[in-house]
Parts: C-alpha cells; structure tokens; sequence
C-alpha cells in the first residue's frame, strides 16, 4: 500500500487531472516531516478533511539543508517519505528538490492548499499561484507544544550529560 502512494511528479499529473474529471477536491501541503509526531499527524488529519484527496510534496534532503542548514535532515527522503505514505489521510506522496513549492503547485493546481498555524497568510508565498489556478489557502492551527525542532532540543537535553 505505502508503494502505491509514493509517486513521481511527473506520474501524479494524470492522475490529478483525473480525479479532477471525478470532481474530486485536490489538497496539497507540503514539507520535511522529518521526525514524524502527534503535531504533523493531526495536521496532515485536518487537511485531509479539507478534500477528498490529499497530496504531499516532501522536501528533498538537499532542499532539506537549503532551508534548514546542514545538519538536517535527521531522517533521509526515503524515510520520510515511506512513513507520510502510511498514514492514512495521506493518498499521495511525492519529493520535491525545489527550495520553495510554487513550481509543482502550478502543475497539481489543488483546490486548497493547507499550511501550518506558524504562517500568517501573507508570508505564504504559493498564496498568488494558489490563487491564481482558482484555489484557496487554508492554514490549520498547529498543535500547541509540538515541533520537530523542540523533539530534537528535548532529546539532547535528555542526553547531553551522559
């Protein structure tokens, strides 16, 4: 099942433009997910509740260390990808290298695209070619007390003096 979910761009395509003939409502969102927690699996239960089809655009390692620095990500694509692909809001999953998303999103035109409660909507920068192919922004309130960043600061706090 994971397998089926895993797809290239390019093969995606079609298919959304498919499902799209169905009319079946297209939601992307995209990001590291590098230490799957409660926070990113509630999130991506939103989202899905925001169509039929939910579709993730992965970060690549190397537009992993673009965006983060170099000592991310803790966890490679391939993982990343493959533990998305089992959760079951999640129907597609698919990596991107760009260091921003506006390029795949213009290809996929969603009907929605969901972002974490951090942003504020003008600092989203799909927001106009969201827009401009009829979709919507919707950003969903993050879980309080739950970021990759916090998982990984607690975890050498709980080791630093071993």
């Amino acid at each position: 099942m994971i397998n089926k979910k895993i797809i290239t761009l390019q093969k995606l395509i079609p298919i959304v433009q498919k499902l799209k003939k169905q009319n079946k409502k297209i939601v992307t969102t995209n990001g590291v997910f590098d230490i799957l927690h409660f926070g990113h699996v509630r999130y991506l239960e939103k989202a899905k509740k925001l169509g039929d089809v939910l579709i993730v655009g992965v970060n690549t390692d190397s537009s992993v260390k673009q965006n983060k620095g170099d000592k991310r990500p803790i966890n490679d694509e391939k993982s990343r990808i493959a533990v998305l692909a089992g959760l079951e809001s999640v129907d597609y999953a698919f990596l991107f290298g760009e260091k921003d998303p506006r390029s795949w999103i213009s290809s996929i035109k969603p009907d929605v695209h969901v972002k974490a409660g951090d942003y504020k909507l003008g600092q989203i920068i799909e927001k106009n070619v969201v827009e401009k192919n009829n979709g919507k922004i919707i950003i969903v309130k993050a879980e309080k007390g739950y970021s990759t960043t916090g998982l990984i600061n607690s975890i050498l706090d709980a080791y630093r003096n071993q």
